[in-house]
């Protein structure tokens, strides 16, 4: 790179006035504009391998269904594919009434009469004509002054006004693009669209689409604002015009431009789905249409099945969509930060199923873009105890303690800090089980009987009698207490103090299970936690009892049973 890049490169300024009566800034979105798709056109030929036919109506009846009005298709004076292209979508009546098809063309009679007999017999058709206006196209392609630039749109309008007359059985529309409008002079932009305008003669009826693009995005997303909000409110005869906006990403922000030029008078946005597109591509309309919806805007589009979207133009662009592409990536509803993942889940917990959405770190609900929430919360060395005991609840049903989630979220660390990969759900569940629910050394439960009688001063209410194996050797013990618990407890015989005890339900009806998570301190160690799972709440509280006395075995601590009852 060069030491001082103002030497190479000038900041573009788009006019030399000072616009202060700008009023954008303190505007909203508050509808959706009409949109286009240039997904078949120039999309397509950004493509290192164009679309087949057979790809371009699958991607054509993707766009229908989405619930796009006006689809550009092609460019037949260009391409002959595309001109078979467009004829079979119109001899074959595949395109609905209510949908106008879009075909590109340079302001030439022959490439303008070629385009308007691939279009004949529509429903309904858009000629889009465009010429370059920008003084570095003027100077270094065409070697033309503005006179006759100008007089090129004029001229080419002429024409396909003419050339539409020829088919009345086609309702025609037309849209003009002053090209590389983002580089032109504001003054020439707003001649050489007037002049249009005055030469096609719309009506407030059947109005004419004046689409002013960013061919090359040269500018902040602001000053593209200033642009359009300055055309919108100096052309003559707005009230029969479509202002249209066609956004490239050469800068990265195309996104942010659409949205503050469609608050500076915008009403129209061509673009290509996931943001496909000459050399950085267009802008995305998938993520502006979502953008407005979780500002509460309904864009018109349906991105109810964004999967089935992605999957689709993955395949007929042959172009991975990015995994943390905005709202359609695989991750992007994915966390693995502990932080982020303990907050998601309190944020389901508490996410009631008609209220405002407003769970941390997900921005739109997934489900209503088809998503569901299996890989919303994955498990990695960078995950914590939020993300562990979601997993855990979400799959499994069993909802952990806090502590209990401190203290199992160290096993799978642990676990993830020595592979160095993710975990599962699977494999979650399988180290849950292995730490707490498949302990049974020393201690193993064989059966229990309990007994109890109406409690009086100075007596225990419960008896039990337990059948247990400690360490393979049955031992039959008695114990007695206020309650089933301690009774068990007493039984054992060991010094032992339960700090925490919850437990709760898994799944419905017959099926129905118990969870039970106890904390024990035995003697002076440090307290640990038992889990028990059983179709009864008792067995499922005594497994629990064990589980922790196994784990704290496991750790070295020396228990005593106590002594064997006959």
């Amino acid at each position: 790179m060069i030491k001082n890049p103002a030497d190479k490169y000038v900041p573009f300024a788009p006019f030399a006035r000072d616009f202060s009566e700008r009023t954008w800034p303190s505007r909203r979105i508050t509808h959706p504009p009409v949109w286009m798709s240039t997904d078949l056109r120039d999309g397509n030929q950004a493509l290192i391998e164009p679309m087949s036919v057979e790809r371009k109506l699958r991607f054509f009846d993707q766009l229908v269904k989405i619930g796009f009005k006006e689809i550009e298709v092609g460019f037949p004076s260009a391409s002959q594919t595309d001109y078979d292209f467009l004829r079979k979508l119109i001899d074959e009546k595949r395109i609905p009434d209510d949908v106008a098809i879009i075909v590109l063309t340079q302001a030439r009679e022959d490439l303008i009469e070629r385009t308007v007999q691939a279009c004949a017999g529509a429903h309904q058709a858009i000629i889009h004509m465009y010429n370059a206006c920008a003084p570095a196209f003027r100077k270094i392609v065409f070697g033309m002054s503005r006179e006759e630039i100008r007089d090129i749109a004029v001229a080419g309008t002429k024409m396909v006004k003419a050339a539409v007359a020829r088919h009345p059985e086609t309702r025609w529309r037309y849209e003009y693009s002053p090209e590389v409008f983002s580089t032109t002079e504001l003054d020439f932009a707003l001649e050489v669209c007037n002049v249009v305008v005055d030469t096609w003669q719309p009506t407030v009826e059947d109005k004419i689409i004046l689409n002013l693009p960013a061919t090359i995005e040269s500018t902040t997303p602001n000053l593209y604002a200033d642009q359009i909000e300055w055309m919108h409110t100096h052309l003559a005869q707005r009230d029969k015009i479509v202002l249209s906006l066609h956004l490239h990403n050469d800068r990265g922000t195309a996104v942010a431009t659409a949205e503050l030029a469609l608050m500076a008078g915008g009403d129209r946005v061509e673009g290509c789905l996931f943001g496909n597109g000459e050399r950085t591509g267009n802008v995305d309309l998938v993520t502006l249409a979502l953008n407005m919806y979780t500002q509460g805007v309904h864009p018109g589009l349906d991105f109810s099945d964004l999967e089935e979207v992605r999957r689709c133009v993955e395949d007929c662009n042959q172009i991975p969509v990015h995994p943390r592409h905005p709202y359609a990536g695989d991750l992007v509803f994915t966390a693995f930060s502990g932080s982020h993942q303990d907050a998601i889940k309190k944020g389901f917990a508490q996410q009631k199923p008609d209220a405002v959405w407003e769970v941390p770190y997900l921005p739109i609900d997934p489900a209503d873009l088809g998503r569901n929430y299996d890989a919303v919360i994955r498990v990695n060395s960078q995950s914590g105890k939020g993300g562990v005991s979601y997993l855990l609840e979400h799959e499994q049903g069993l909802v952990l303690p806090r502590r209990l989630q401190i203290e199992f979220s160290r096993a799978i660390q642990q676990v993830t800090d020595e592979t160095g990969r993710e975990v599962t759900s699977k494999d979650v569940f399988e180290v849950f089980s292995r730490e707490y629910l498949e302990r049974e050394t020393p201690w193993k439960l064989i059966s229990h009987r309990i007994t109890g009688s109406p409690k009086t001063t100075g007596q225990k209410q419960f008896s039990i009698e337990i059948n247990v194996e400690i360490d393979g050797e049955p031992r039959h013990l008695v114990g007695h207490g206020d309650g089933a618990i301690s009774a068990f407890v007493d039984a054992l015989g060991f010094e032992t103090r339960i700090m925490d005890y919850q437990e709760h339900a898994i799944g419905t009806g017959t099926d129905t299970r118990a969870a039970s998570y106890i904390e024990m301190r035995i003697g002076d160690a440090a307290s640990g936690f038992g889990v028990g799972i059983h179709e009864d709440i008792v067995t499922s509280s005594f497994l629990a009892i064990l589980s922790a006395v196994n784990r704290q075995a496991a750790a070295g601590i020396v228990l005593t049973p106590k002594a064997i009852a006959a």
